[in-house]
């Protein structure tokens, strides 16, 4: 029996989980791609990675080197994710203004609870506020290290009533009236991290006074 004939013979189940295994987005696409002289076993592989990655509740693109369509692409296919991780890592992602806006009509994004943009220093008010605008489930973000202002803080807080935690860290032109805003709108918010802004301790004081158990912190990432 060739290899072509044992493989073909992997349920479609077994597939999945094997592929379910694989944290490579690079090697995921090369197996949609493998045997592709036989044609019902390239279609096969193909339904595999696909159903895997419908199944992934977790997906980290931090330390791949992705862009705007590889990365909306996936998600489409995601449609039970709910954490998504698309931080600045070894090789950085390559996610711009109009990747987010692409990512924005994935179905999972109404789903997602957690969504970390870390780092992303392409990536401006324009495509945060498209983001969050969908992500009405979001209860942890972490945009820390981005230039985002004010305008970023109003969507999430319009959009997003479940948040819970939100990284702000770096983020140094986002102003006292942003934060108080997202504080104010924001009632299930229990964490704040405004280490490296330019936030006067004078805010802190406010949004105290708006969310007394609120733990604002002032260093560190966690």
């Amino acid at each position: 029996m060739g290899d072509d004939a044992a493989i073909d013979q992997l349920p479609i189940d077994v597939l999945v989980h094997i592929f379910l295994l694989i944290n490579s987005f690079t090697d995921l696409a090369q197996c949609m791609c493998l045997f592709c002289r036989a044609s019902s076993v390239c279609k096969k592989w193909k339904q595999g990675v696909k159903q895997s990655i419908g199944r992934r509740q977790s997906l980290s693109f931090a330390g791949w080197k992705m862009d705007d369509a590889s990365t909306a692409r996936l998600l489409r296919l995601a449609y039970s994710l709910k954490e998504l991780n698309i931080s600045r890592g070894r090789w950085g992602c390559q996610i711009s203004d109009r990747g987010l806006e692409d990512i924005s009509s994935a179905k999972c994004v109404s789903n997602l609870t957690y969504i970390s943009l870390w780092g992303m220093t392409g990536i401006t008010d324009k495509g945060v506020v498209h983001l969050t605008s969908r992500a009405n489930s979001l209860q942890h973000l972490n945009i820390g290290g981005t230039f985002i202002t004010d305008a970023s803080l109003f969507a999430i807080a319009d959009n997003c009533p479940y948040l819970k935690s939100v990284i702000l860290w770096s983020c140094r032109h986002v102003t006292t009236d942003g934060v108080l805003v997202l504080v104010s709108k924001c009632r299930k918010l229990e964490s704040i991290n405004i280490w490296g802004t330019r936030i006067p301790v004078d805010c802190c004081i406010a949004m105290l006074a708006i969310r007394p158990s609120l733990n604002i912190k002032l260093g560190g990432l966690l």
